[in-house]
């Protein structure tokens, strides 16, 4: 008796649709559900294509020189010994210092955004704010580096320095970071938060023990994609100073280092694209894929790192 008063789910949901479009096809849903899906085939499409150069491009590096001679190759102008070994070292000082200024300041702004500001004129004025800052082309905070970090802290930082450079991309992220945080706190339910202030904790210890636990797949994967970015960006290095020339190698202290001249992997594709493109665009090709591959490690990270804490959530 229970199974004929109780229909299944599937009829059920059959029954509404089929109420809902008068009996017959939904035709303009089917039309729409196609449009959606020839525009996510032509999405990737692009991007295989896109793959598929880069690859195409980079395999006559690779068949007349070996992966580990590219990777320890240093900027040169000579086709036969230019290498990225300089331009990965200065992307990786950029993503530390986009670690330490952007993480932080972003999660703790977020934070108090989300769980602490009152709902007035002025939290949403700063709202906005960081939403437009998100969408600011990385020219102007190509700027903005240029009259701060190299113009008028130039004596602290050195100028056209890693220092700068840091700082600038720590700054064109810092808005994405914040964001997307903020929507990650914003998605744990009340519940938990009620259940810890029913147990008698603090605010402090219920964001420290439910909200970030909860948000932290959230949090780390708004992170990853900020230093996606900040990897890729070369407008406002180009407006900073990067080297785009000879490089001699740096054997100073960790300071000398960061204030000194740098490049990065933006730099070298853009350093090849510019010159005679029978010998130097399979190495634009070469220096693009190698960043490819890195910006797919630290997704492939960012992915199994978001699904151990999904996991402990769960």
């Amino acid at each position: 008796m229970a199974s004929i008063l109780t229909p299944p789910s599937e009829a059920v949901d059959r029954e509404v649709a089929a109420a809902i479009s008068g009996g017959g096809r939904d035709a303009r849903g089917l039309a729409f559900q196609t449009l959606l899906l020839l525009a996510m085939l032509m999405a990737l499409g692009v991007l295989v294509w896109l793959l598929y150069s880069v690859i195409d491009g980079a395999l006559p590096v690779f068949s007349e020189r070996s992966l580990g001679d590219f990777l320890q190759g240093k900027l040169s102008g000579s086709p036969a010994r230019f290498g990225v070994a300089q331009g990965i070292i200065g992307s990786f000082w950029i993503l530390v210092f986009v670690a330490v200024f952007s993480f932080p300041l972003g999660v703790a702004s977020a934070i108090y955004l989300e769980e602490y500001a009152a709902d007035n004129r002025f939290s949403r004025l700063v709202n906005v704010l960081v939403r437009n800052l998100a969408g600011v082309p990385a020219v102007v905070y190509g700027l903005l580096g240029l009259f701060l970090f190299k113009g008028l802290l130039g004596g602290l930082t050195g100028g056209s320095s890693l220092i700068s450079a840091g700082l600038t991309m720590a700054i064109l992220v810092l808005p994405v970071v914040i964001i997307t945080s903020a929507e990650a706190i914003r998605a744990v339910p009340q519940p938990l938060r009620e259940g810890g202030y029913g147990l008698g904790a603090t605010r402090w210890e219920v964001i420290k023990t439910q909200v970030l636990p909860y948000a932290a797949p959230g949090i780390l994967t708004g992170t990853v994609l900020s230093f996606a970015r900040a990897l890729g960006e070369a407008a406002p290095l180009l407006i900073i100073g990067t080297a785009t020339g000879l490089l001699t190698a740096s054997g100073g202290s960790v300071m000398e280092t960061l204030r000194g001249k740098y490049t990065a992997m933006p730099m070298l594709v853009y350093v090849a694209t510019k010159r005679p493109a029978e010998k130097w665009l399979p190495l634009a090709s070469a220096a693009a894929l190698v960043l490819l591959v890195v910006l797919l490690v630290a997704n492939t990270a960012a992915i199994l790192a978001r699904n151990h804490f999904e996991k402990r959530r769960s």
